[in-house]
C-alpha cells in the first residue's frame, strides 16, 4: 500500500540528496562529439597536442565496446600518441575528484600505459589489451587558485591506445562538522 510506496521513494530522494552535495564541474562522455580519426576538435573544450587521438564508437566502424557510445582512443591513426587535455579553473583549498573510465585497446595489442595527471597529482595506469572499461578517479586540492590541466597521455605509438570516456571533475564537499 501506501506505506510500501514511500519506503520506495525514500531511498531515491536520500541517494538524490546525497549525491547533489558535490558540485559538478565539469563531464564529458564525448557521445555528442563526432566521429573522426585524428580528431582535434571536441565539444567538451579539450585539446591534443604533441600528436593524436580518435574518437571511435556507437555509428562507426570501430565500436569495440558496444553499448558505450562514443570514447577516445589516446593512440591516434599516426603512429604518435597525442596528449588530451582539459583545462579547468580551480579555487584554492577546494578538493576536486577527477573521474573516467579507461579501457584496454581491445584488439589484441600489447599492454598500453596510460599517464593521467590532474594538476599536480599524476598517476599511471597499465591495462591489458582486453580490459573492460573501468572507472578511476584522481583528487587534487589547489593550494593556489588558477587554471590547472587534467590530461591523458597514451605511452607508445602504434595507432592502438587504451580507450577514455566518461570523463566527470566535481568538487568534494567538505565533511559536516560534528555537533
Amino acid at each position: 500500500g501506501y506505506g510500501s510506496g514511500t519506503l520506495l521513494v525514500e531511498p531515491a530522494a536520500l541517494s538524490f540528496s546525497a549525491a547533489s552535495h558535490a558540485m559538478p564541474v565539469f563531464a564529458d562522455d564525448f557521445d555528442a562529439d563526432a566521429l573522426q580519426l585524428n580528431q582535434t576538435h571536441f565539444l567538451g573544450g579539450w585539446s591534443v597536442t604533441d600528436g593524436t587521438v580518435d574518437l571511435i564508437g556507437a555509428g562507426g566502424p570501430w565500436d569495440l565496446i558496444p553499448g558505450h557510445g562514443r570514447y577516445v582512443d589516446l593512440d591516434g591513426s599516426t603512429s604518435n600518441a597525442g596528449v588530451f587535455t582539459k583545462l579547468l579553473d580551480l579555487t584554492a583549498g577546494v578538493t576536486y575528484s577527477a573521474s573516467f573510465a579507461l579501457a584496454g585497446n581491445q584488439r589484441g595489442y600489447a599492454n598500453d600505459i596510460v599517464d593521467v595527471t590532474f594538476g599536480a597529482i599524476s598517476s599511471s595506469y597499465t591495462l591489458a589489451s582486453a580490459d573492460a572499461l573501468l572507472g578511476h578517479m584522481l583528487a587534487f586540492t589547489p593550494t593556489a587558485s588558477g587554471t590547472f590541466a587534467l590530461s591523458f597521455a597514451n605511452r607508445g605509438g602504434d595507432n592502438v591506445g587504451a580507450l577514455l570516456d566518461n570523463v566527470a571533475v566535481t568538487a568534494v564537499p567538505e565533511p559536516q562538522a560534528v555537533a
